[in-house]
């Protein structure tokens, strides 16, 4: 058998020019820690500006931190999805399941809530990282 002539297809510096530039960004899935069910992508995940730490708190939420420095979020905020049956019900706020194996991920509040960083984000569907396993594809 001969090898197949690619002589037909031709690519012109122009179009190489732009196929070196497209550089995709790797995708990143949040899973459930438990049961590795997929819970958000990156396309869902609402960004936010980060608060300005510890003068956001009233005192009694305040902690000792004598580094002063920021603090790192430990949650990430979502749009409401499918998967969030309370949500569906009609609550105004209340904890967030997964569907597979009824772990807690978060909270959702539709009035808002204040992430450790700060910042309020309003409404909040918050996952909680540490409940999270951050896939890059």
């Amino acid at each position: 058998m001969e090898a197949a002539n690619n002589s037909d297809v031709s690519i012109d510096s122009s179009q190489e020019a732009s196929i070196d530039s497209i550089d995709p960004k790797p995708q990143v899935i949040y899973r459930c820690k438990k049961c590795r069910r997929i819970v958000a992508s990156e396309e869902q995940v609402v960004p936010h500006e980060p608060g300005e730490g510890q003068k956001c708190f009233k005192w009694k939420k305040r902690s000792d931190n004598p580094y002063n420095e920021p603090p790192q979020c430990t949650s990430i905020f979502v749009e409401p999805m499918k998967w969030m049956q309370v949500v569906e019900d009609g609550c105004v706020q209340d904890k967030l399941q997964c569907l597979g194996c009824k772990a807690r991920l978060g909270y959702f509040n539709w009035a808002g809530m204040q992430c450790n960083c700060g910042a309020w984000i309003n409404p909040a569907f918050q996952l909680h990282k540490s409940r999270l396993d951050e896939c890059h594809l």
